[in-house]
């Protein structure tokens, strides 16, 4: 997995991608804020406008609170959501209302620039088709005929799914839409994601994996060999850009 220094942050190569090994969740949240920003920098230095999808889950909250300090002019900045679960956005659930709360409220992200995926709707299906038509219609930055994010933020789950791609479901073969409704399935909601098509053809990512539960899934992920139906976050291994990956001690079996 590569190399570990007790005296700070080690930076070194993974397959696929760079690594970012840190001490704490602090120092992670710092790490991936600080790879986050330069990357809106840079697409703002260099296409006038930045577009980033932005993750649910814990890992990546105290990320967005400390962004939303950073100085970016937020009004060229466009966030997109890579999944959300089906439920109001004013749900304690919610991706986009945890976003709002870390990020887009204290960083004053003006609203029209939030582009959410309606999991309130009642048919998802036809709210996953009108959320692709959106990212078509409003990403201008195009790679092979598809939208190009400038940056997509993801985390792992304890089962190795990234997104809302999970074990089992056939959503991660999708490769005619950019956008998919997933079945509820025992305990977890039905959900709204991105595809691969769309995650793959992203410039940057930043995966943000914290604690020992997620070890198990960062290593089958890593692996030189593995079965994407049973791994989906291995998807991140057909990714076209940059990847960078924001651990823990603990997520990285060190502690």
């Amino acid at each position: 997995m590569g190399s570990w220094s007790d005296g700070g942050n080690v930076v070194t190569k993974v397959v696929p991608g760079l690594l970012i090994a840190t001490q704490d969740h602090a120092q992670a949240a710092r790490e991936a804020c600080g790879r986050i920003t330069k990357t809106i920098r840079d697409a703002l230095r260099d296409r006038g406008a930045a577009t980033v999808a932005l993750s649910g889950g814990g890992s990546p909250i105290e990320t967005y609170r400390l962004l939303a300090q950073e100085t970016i002019d937020w009004n060229k900045v466009h966030f997109y959501f890579v999944d959300e679960r089906a439920v109001p956005p004013d749900h304690a659930r919610s991706n986009y209302a945890a976003a709002k709360a870390a990020l887009f409220d204290p960083g004053g992200v003006p609203a029209a620039n939030i582009h959410r995926m309606r999991g309130e709707a009642s048919d998802l299906a036809i709210a996953a088709q009108d959320y692709d038509a959106e990212l078509r219609d409003t990403v201008k930055s195009k790679l092979g005929g598809l939208p190009s994010l400038d940056l997509v933020v993801l985390g792992v789950g304890d089962d190795a799914h990234t997104a809302s791609l999970f074990p089992g479901e056939p959503t991660v073969h999708v490769t005619d839409r950019l956008v998919a409704a997933v079945a509820a399935k025992g305990d977890r909601e039905a959900r709204l994601t991105l595809t691969p098509p769309v995650l793959e053809n992203a410039r940057a990512s930043v995966v943000i994996v914290l604690g020992k539960s997620k070890h198990a899934a960062l290593e089958q992920i890593w692996a030189a060999h593995g079965d994407i139906d049973e791994t989906p976050g291995r998807v991140v291994r057909g990714f076209r850009g940059s990847i960078t990956w924001v651990i823990d001690r603990a997520a990285g079996g060190m502690g």
